[in-house]
């Protein structure tokens, strides 16, 4: 009779407990968000209400770095969790839309070097892609039954290594194109096209785009966990948004607006973004209303999981892919912006939602890119493969834990490039606990800062610590060293 009993018992609360299902993922980066572009991270002129529900239910990170301060080196971070100097990419991937020819650029060198005119170095030879050897998170959450999907800018390289050959199950806008020829539907501009976003509503706006495919994309998978990459091409130039948003920031910006005003305003903006003048405050009205577009896709993301009662398993993490470009944004009190090794050009918004599973506080720990991958990984149960080396650190524990933290000393990063078109020469970097030590290459001088109480790096103290720079370059000179990063040479 107990053996009967037993099994009843087991019976009733077998049928009454829950099975845990695995997280749905929704990963959104923005292409050239600034630090201080969105209300959590106390913007007051951007608004972005939808953005901030993920900061207000969940973990902000007011220290987290882009793993560069160009895009396609920070994407391949993401994707590998692996530094980009270890992945081979250090600068934004040139694609057909740059003008290069696929065929031609598939018989590039590993080991060549480019020499630019009236430059002192000679430097390493960017790839065009992204190695199919490399292994993506998408990849490796397809293994544990998740369905994927990459809607939005990619910049990994040509047709042959779009998202379809890196894991993803599905692909809606993504190629080698680092910009689109433009935010208005058609996406194309004289032979170059979005292809795998064809033409759906004549003038249909991209982010109002990219939304509605994220929605289609998460309303076919109700029923099975989902890993979704949506990476907007906002706010990349060309700065083009809805003229209705665009009136309403200019109404933020000049009180009794005109159509005459509205007209030199924007011709202001233009204006500075040709002759590539720092923008003075936040204050672009087509830049703030591309945002508030992200943030009205966001709401609607918001409103499938709610109506499909996804939101409490449904992991969200947005952040961007490097600092705030200075003719579109203002990145203070942070030092310039996209492509510089000052804080404004690698420090990122970060927040994380878990439905009501995580804690809600802002946390200064510093966070990189390359943290993503088995951030992830372990808040899906993931596993990751023994042999593949990942340079990323889990920071699962800093999300559930009070007094947790991420066990490591050091970041880094390498950018051995000139940055065309501006004065920014190849340079490396290494974080270590609030001290930044940026090493320039052509001259081979440095600039060090206490970031604890300089945070708008305004004093380099090179010459008041000569040991800490001896110091701390010898940590930068040998993580170089281990990993095989390439470095510029004199010509």
């Amino acid at each position: 009779m107990w053996k009967y009993l037993l099994l009843l018992v087991f019976i009733i609360f077998g049928c009454n407990q829950k099975v845990e299902k695995q997280p749905n993922v929704i990963l959104v980066v923005v292409d050239d968000l600034g630090w201080k572009d969105v209300g959590f991270m106390g913007s007051s002129f951007y608004e972005t209400p939808n953005i901030d529900r993920i900061a207000d239910n969940g973990i902000t990170f007011t220290s987290a770095y882009s793993a560069s301060a160009v895009c396609s080196p920070t994407r391949a971070a993401i994707q590998t969790g692996r530094y980009p100097a270890r992945v081979g990419i250090n600068d934004w991937i040139r694609g057909s839309y740059s003008g290069y020819d696929p065929d031609n650029s598939k018989k590039y060198d590993d080991e060549s070097y480019d020499t630019l005119k009236n430059a002192k170095l000679i430097t390493p030879h960017n790839p065009h892609w992204m190695k199919h050897s490399e292994v993506t998170l998408a990849e490796i959450l397809k293994e544990n039954g998740y369905k994927t999907c990459h809607i939005g800018k990619w910049h990994l390289g040509f047709e042959d290594w779009f998202p379809e050959s890196q894991g993803y199950d599905e692909n809606y806008g993504g190629t080698d194109f680092g910009q689109p020829p433009k935010y208005f539907d058609p996406y194309e501009s004289g032979k170059y096209t979005i292809s795998n976003l064809p033409s759906k509503k004549n003038g249909e706006y991209l982010t109002d785009r990219e939304g509605e495919e994220a929605v289609r994309f998460i309303e076919r998978n109700k029923h099975k966990p989902f890993f979704l990459n949506l990476n907007h091409y906002a706010v990349h130039t060309p700065l083009q948004a809805k003229r209705s948003i665009i009136e309403k920031y200019i109404d933020k910006t000049v009180k009794d607006s005109t159509v005459k005003q509205w007209n030199a305003e924007i011709d202001n903006f233009r204006e500075k973004a040709r002759t590539k003048t720092p923008l003075d405050g936040q204050r672009n009205p087509v830049y703030a209303a591309m945002i508030e577009s992200i943030d009205k896709a966001m709401g609607k993301i918001y409103e499938v999981l709610d109506k499909n009662s996804l939101t409490q398993n449904t992991i969200i993490i947005f952040t961007s892919d490097n600092g705030g470009h200075i003719v579109s944004t203002d990145n203070s009190p942070l030092k310039l912006g996209k492509g510089h090794s000052s804080e404004g050009g690698i420090r990122v918004p970060l927040a994380i939602s878990f439905g009501n599973k995580i804690r809600v506080i802002s946390n200064n720990i510093p966070i990189s890119s390359i943290d993503l991958f088995p951030t992830i990984c372990e808040m899906t149960g993931t596993h990751v493969p023994e042999n593949l080396k990942v340079d990323g650190l889990s920071f699962k524990n800093v999300i559930h834990e009070v007094e947790s933290n991420v066990d490591r000393k050091n970041l880094f990063w390498h950018f051995p490039h000139y940055w065309w078109g501006t004065k920014v020469k190849p340079y490396s970097i290494v974080l270590s606990d609030n001290w930044k030590l940026i090493k320039h290459w052509e001259e081979l001088d440095f600039e060090l800062y206490d970031l604890e109480n300089d945070i708008s790096e305004t004093k380099n103290l090179v010459n008041k610590y000569p040991e800490k720079v001896k110091k701390l370059e010898s940590l930068l000179n040998g993580w170089l060293s281990s990993i095989n990063a390439r470095l510029p040479k004199v010509k």
